[in-house]
């Protein structure tokens, strides 16, 4: 229909949107790379320990899932995503071209990283993601179920990520050893 819309997931939207859908499409995000760049407050962290979760970052290219959403449910459902992203003022949220499979090219609503944000974490090395993840938790649940969910979800989409396939290399190293060492 004419009034439906596009909300474009790269991370948890993918696997819990929380909202109905009437159709989903590969979809790829130009201008913006997805990243463990957030430090999470609520979700999957607290302030005193926080968790990492993904943000969409300046430059590159963003391979997702554009989630169609019926236009009588608009207000309805950018009401919620605003309450679920924008509860920290971390996100900002956006209207941005994406391109589809077929080559034609539509609209979604996304929610990009605020650089300026005092909870944006800037590029950090693998390890220190790790590290970081291990010991997330929050109002959501462990910050490491957040990221393997994240990367399954993905690789059942065909979306390889370097990034995040290397942090799980060194998630599972991580509790390897921990295991190794008890």
């Amino acid at each position: 229909m004419a009034d439906d819309f596009w909300v474009f997931g790269y991370g948890s939207l993918m696997w819990n949107p929380g909202f109905a859908t009437i159709g989903t499409r590969p979809a790829v995000m130009h201008g913006v790379h997805r990243a463990l760049c957030v430090h999470s407050h609520v979700y999957r962290g607290t302030p005193e320990k926080p968790g990492l979760v993904l943000g969409l970052d300046r430059g590159g290219c963003c391979r997702g899932v554009a989630l169609q959403v019926a236009g009588g449910e608009r207000d309805a459902v950018l009401g919620y995503l605003r309450d679920r992203e924008l509860v920290t003022s971390v996100y900002r949220e956006i209207w941005r071209k994406i391109r589809f499979s077929d080559g034609s090219e539509g609209k979604a609503v996304v929610y990009a990283v605020d650089r300026e944000h005092a909870q944006y974490a800037g590029k950090l090395s693998d390890a220190d993601i790790a590290r970081i993840v291990l010991n997330g938790e929050g109002r959501s649940g462990r910050n490491i179920d957040y990221v393997a969910n994240t990367v399954l979800h993905l690789r059942e989409n065909g979306i390889f990520d370097p990034h995040l396939e290397a942090v799980m290399t060194a998630l599972d190293a991580a509790l390897a050893a921990a295991a190794f060492s008890a």
